[in-house]
């Protein structure tokens, strides 16, 4: 009886899709299901695309600034997404942030739940509801990182140590990077660099470590549900190589894949209210493999 309750208790549970995945389900329970999912449209699904690239080395030393500043420009308007590389972050900071997330969600359930989503809140470590008691096909751990002040006692100042040292090796890295960019949107919105930069140099940083595991029915649900961001800029990078991230452009969802060791970045709604429309928040989500679970 006790085996039987865990399972069950497991198949019911909210906090984890990766311990429900474990009991190599067949049919997934109901609060997973979208029922407002758009079916599959008939034929060929549609190819995937790949993202503009921009080359951060080239852009900031490359002979001719002005001519890749306007391509820059024109991607972040048009697109809103891109994919940045030679970006300057070291490849073994990048290695250590693989292993390290990795190794965190291979920890076992109970030492993963000292992180759990507390009631009220919305940092933390467990599944996210998304109204009607509906839930992402996805496991995350959630922190706001700086202002220091901000971040939760019980979250980042608690994470095992080698998984502590290499964010805050990682965050130090993105802070710089996005200092950068957003000293390239200045001058391609032709507005004071400086004065930008201080606009939104203590704002608010958080990381977000998501796993979403293979689905044995991919087609009812959502790794991450359509939205945009309400950043200023996101900067993804995506661990192992399986794609799920889908966009809306031109009213059309189309799949992207993403270079190895590239990051993502993405225009958020902050970002677009600060242009005035200019570049805009694109509409995303993720769609879970069927086969293999994406980080």
């Amino acid at each position: 009886m006790e085996a039987i309750s865990s399972i069950e208790d497991k198949f019911n549970s909210t906090f984890s899709v990766q311990e429900l995945v474990k009991e190599s389900i067949i049919t997934i329970p109901q609060h997973y299901v979208l029922l407002d999912q758009q079916p599959p449209s008939p034929g060929a699904a549609p190819p995937f695309q790949m993202l503009p690239i921009i080359d951060m080395n080239q852009l900031v030393f490359g002979e001719d600034f002005d001519l890749q500043l306007e391509m820059f420009h024109s991607t972040c308007k048009e697109w809103g997404f891109f994919q940045l590389v030679n970006h300057g972050i070291k490849s073994s900071i990048l290695e250590r942030v693989k292993h390290e997330v990795e190794g965190f969600y291979k920890l076992p359930f109970e030492e993963k739940m000292k992180y759990k989503i507390r009631e009220g809140e919305f940092e933390g470590y467990g599944t996210q509801e998304r109204g009607g008691k509906k839930f992402d096909w996805s496991d995350r751990l959630y922190m706001t990182t700086n202002p220091i002040l901000r971040r939760k006692p019980h979250l980042f100042p608690e994470l095992p140590s080698s998984l502590r040292n290499t964010m805050e090796s990682y965050i130090l890295e993105l802070q710089e990077l996005g200092t950068k960019l957003l000293s390239l949107i200045a001058k391609a919105l032709k507005i004071d660099e400086k004065e930008m930069i201080e606009y939104f140099e203590d704002g608010m940083q958080s990381i977000r470590m998501t796993y979403y595991p293979p689905c044995p029915q991919s087609e009812l649900v959502m790794g991450f549900t359509p939205h945009s961001d309400s950043t200023l800029l996101t900067i993804l990078f995506q661990l192992n190589g399986v794609d799920g991230l889908h966009i809306r452009k031109d009213g059309v969802w189309f799949p992207v894949s993403i270079l190895p060791n590239a990051l993502v970045i993405n225009v958020g709604d902050i970002l677009e209210i600060y242009s005035n429309g200019v570049y805009r928040s694109i509409e995303h989500k993720v769609v879970p493999n069927s086969k293999k679970g994406c980080q």
